[in-house]
């Protein structure tokens, strides 16, 4: 059978995916697949930019409030979930849009992830590191000490890909690299249509503090604080994430609240560049520019929908 068409939007994080995706949705008869790493999680909803009640009453998305913040969710996870939501939407007849920032979770939906032999738990992985432990503080040291060659091609501030590549050591007592050039990613699982959305770095970085400041103001601390009082660690990934982590510091009281705020518009800002980075060198993304016409892209869509 021919791969199912899709159509992907990506981009840096508060660069408009997700108020676009909303602006084509009704016109394509669409349904949203989120492909962010965060909005996945119940009870972690301003620090994610969730779409809003009223948002996902007139869209439906699907891979939003999947689980609970100390339930593990990763890459293999996403596709699985992904590949159900995409059969059940053309089922019904409709386009499904993939729209998110997450880049491994983009990759592993549209070429597939590599065979993973011996697929421990996480709780076996998390019992496993801890015999690592000494050989560092973090999950990129215990990488680099295991697998030197997998760590020099991570950002040391990259714990989720670092993590990734430590749980594929500890399973498999191979590198990640290894298992990756096998595999190539050169599977097309979809017929997709990716448009990345970019524009002006000081522009970007003015949206993020701007959206930053919003979600300060719309409670970020209070769901924090909610979240440790359910009794949420703050050592879990989910709360290790950005905003969560800067947001503990405060509840802790080891950050100053305007610290915490600095420091967040700062990790955001480079976040943002990794993400810049992953895209950019990813290929067959059609890159768009401000101002987002909807009706533009739209035709651009509708001609990738119509060819054989």
């Amino acid at each position: 059978m021919d791969p199912k068409k899709i159509l992907v939007l990506v981009g840096p994080t508060a660069v408009g995916k997700s108020s676009l995706a909303m602006r084509l949705a009704p016109e394509l008869n669409a349904e949203i697949v989120s492909a962010d790493s965060m909005q996945i999680y119940r009870g972690m909803d301003i620090g994610t930019g969730k779409p809003t009640a009223d948002e996902r009453r007139r869209v439906a998305h699907h891979l939003v409030d999947c689980v609970e913040p100390d339930e593990p969710f990763h890459a293999v996870r996403f596709q699985k979930e992904a590949d159900r939501a995409i059969e059940d939407i053309h089922a019904r007849g409709k386009l499904p849009m993939v729209v998110g920032g997450t880049g491994l979770y983009i990759k592993a939906l549209l070429h597939g992830l590599f065979e993973d032999p011996g697929a421990d738990t996480f709780k076996k992985w998390d019992e496993k590191l801890r015999h690592y432990r000494s050989l560092g503080d973090n999950a990129y040291e215990s990488l680099a000490a295991l697998d030197p060659e997998a760590a020099g091609r991570i950002h040391p501030k990259d714990e989720a890909r670092a993590r990734r590549a430590l749980e594929v050591f500890l399973r498999t007592g191979r590198s990640i690299t290894v298992l990756q050039e096998r595999h190539r990613f050169q599977e097309e699982r979809y017929e997709a249509l990716t448009l990345g959305l970019t524009m002006d770095r000081q522009r970007l970085f003015d949206r993020i503090h701007r959206r930053i400041d919003r979600m300060v103001r719309a409670g970020l601390l209070e769901e924090v604080r909610s979240l440790l009082a359910r009794g949420c660690s703050p050592d879990l990934p989910a709360m290790r994430s950005l905003g969560y982590r800067h947001m503990a510091k405060v509840v802790s009281g080891d950050w100053e609240m305007s610290d915490a705020i600095r420091l967040l518009k700062r990790d955001t800002r480079r976040y943002a560049k990794r993400q810049f980075t992953w895209f950019y060198n990813q290929e067959k993304v059609e890159w768009l520019t401000p101002p987002f016409r909807a009706e533009r892209i739209l035709v651009t869509i509708r001609g990738f929908l119509t060819t054989m």
